[in-house]
Formats: structure tokens, C-alpha cells, sequence
């Protein structure tokens, strides 16, 4: 099994100022030691790291950390997509091989970020590289989201926490829409992580995810799903353990070959680990 988001930090108060004091249970470090113990007791053999700063200083900082760890097989740094020397920039990180792909924090970014032609253009070089894209909105953000995969056919692209849909209202009619329309782009896969969090503190069951997840493989299907955990942000409302026998449950349905093509074979072809 394979983990395909997971977050490192050295908790810093001004540069992680998204982390409020409603967050406090992950006000502090994470590192590789703190979830080896998990990996162990569930099974999971590895991880992709991904980024949660947009510097280059956490590209590095997670490049470093997978040169230390053999757990961590793949890492998706952040690099400036509107940056005039970009290929420049990704040129010199083709020497770390456990390098996959980037991820920018469009779900902070205005209306129709996605659309904006010099960051499209920069996305679409990424290809060449053999690097993906992790797509990383909110649900009212899909809708920027399909128009950005219309346009790049030829990249590997992932949507991150499902698209983030709102458990807490909760709002599903636009959401399911827009995911429908996403997923009719092959290039796109989705990411079975961070739905948890959108629920309200404690206010979440195992009945009221399923509808979600019903939609989320009505549409991939299972050739383009994978697990992930977006530890240690899931501690917020679940956790890991807890987590990975929901999805296992969940994908009981399904063949097992099948099943393994959600927890580890997609990762693999995506991620190219």
C-alpha cells in the first residue's frame, strides 16, 4: 500500500500562519520519525511527500528528507509557475530522481487563477520532464479546474481531497456536477485524501462520506483513483488508522485487483515510483 499525500513541517508560527489556534493538534513538527510507526502497523510501504509551503526552500527541505528515507518514494515540491526562467528553474531538479511533480495552492489563489495563460503554458512544459500536477482547490473552484484540464490533455494531472467538496453545509448538487464534468478528462485522477477535514469537528460519520465516495468511482473508476491520507491535517478530524480502514471498507465492493490498483498500483503508474 502506498500513502500518496502526506505533509512534513518544522512548525514555524509565521510562515505556517494557516494553521490557527482551532488547529492546535498539529502546531508542531512533522517528520518522517512520527509516522513510521504508522506505516509499520497499517501495511504501508511507502509514501509520496507533498508540499504545504510555496518556496523553494520546502522543495528542497522535502527533497532532503527523501534522500533520508526510503519510506518516501516520490516527493511533489512547489517551484514559481509564474516565473519568466520556469524551465530554467525545472531543469536543474532533473537530477533527484525521487522528484514527481509540483502543486501550487490555487485553492488560495483569486477566480480564475487556473486560466491564467503564462501559468497554463508552464504546466503544459511539465510533461517533457515526466513530472505531474496535483490540482488542489476548493469545490467552488472546480469549475476553473475542468477548463484547465481541457487544455492540457497531454499532462498528468490529480485532483487533490476530491475537490474539497463542503461536508460542513453540506453541499453535494454542484460539487457531483462539477466532478462528473472533471473526470471526463483521462488525464485527470483523484485523490481519495482530505475529506474528512471538510466536515465539522467531530460531525462527520461513515454514512454521511459514502455518498461522496460513490460519486468520486462512478466517474474515475478505479483505474484513476488512489489512496491518501494528507497526514498529519487529517489528525484535525480523524486519524491515520482510522482512515485507512474507512477506504479499505469502503473498497470492499470492488475486485482485488482492483483494490490494489486503488492502495498502491495507480500511485505507481501516476507517480512513476
Amino acid at each position: 500500500m502506498i500513502d500518496t499525500h502526506v505533509h512534513f513541517w518544522q512548525y514555524d508560527e509565521v510562515r505556517d500562519g494557516w494553521i490557527d489556534e482551532s488547529m492546535e493538534v498539529i502546531r508542531k513538527d512533522f517528520l518522517p520519525s512520527d509516522i513510521e510507526e504508522l506505516l509499520v502497523s497499517n501495511s504501508v510501504e511507502g509514501i509520496v511527500a507533498v508540499q504545504a509551503d510555496q518556496s523553494l526552500t520546502e522543495t528542497r527541505f522535502l527533497l532532503d528528507l527523501a534522500e533520508n528515507n526510503p519510506k518516501i518514494l516520490g516527493v511533489v515540491g512547489w517551484i514559481d509557475f509564474l516565473s519568466d526562467n520556469f524551465e530554467e528553474q525545472l531543469h536543474a531538479y532533473r537530477k533527484y530522481s525521487k522528484l514527481k511533480g509540483w502543486r501550487h495552492i490555487v485553492q488560495a489563489e483569486p477566480e480564475g487563477f487556473l486560466a491564467y495563460p503564462q501559468f497554463v503554458d508552464n504546466v503544459r512544459k511539465l510533461k517533457a520532464y515526466n513530472h505531474t500536477y496535483d490540482i488542489l482547490v476548493y469545490y467552488s473552484q472546480l469549475g476553473d479546474a475542468i477548463s484547465f484540464a481541457e487544455k492540457l490533455p497531454e499532462q498528468k494531472l490529480v485532483l487533490d481531497h476530491m475537490g474539497k467538496p463542503d461536508l460542513k453545509i453540506p453541499e453535494i448538487a454542484l460539487w457531483k456536477k462539477n466532478i462528473a464534468a472533471l473526470a471526463k478528462s483521462e488525464n485527470v485522477y483523484c485523490k481519495l485524501s482530505g475529506l474528512v477535514t471538510e466536515a465539522g469537528k467531530g460531525k462527520w460519520t461513515k454514512e454521511m462520506l459514502e455518498p461522496y465516495l460513490d460519486v468520486i468511482f462512478e466517474h474515475f473508476g478505479t483505474s484513476r483513483i488512489m489512496f491518501g491520507s494528507d497526514w498529519p491535517v487529517m489528525l484535525l478530524n480523524t486519524n491515520y488508522t482510522e482512515w485507512i480502514q474507512l477506504v479499505k471498507n469502503y473498497i470492499q465492493r470492488f475486485s482485488k485487483e482492483e483494490q490494489q490498483q486503488i492502495l498502491r498500483g495507480n500511485a505507481v503508474d501516476f507517480y512513476n515510483l
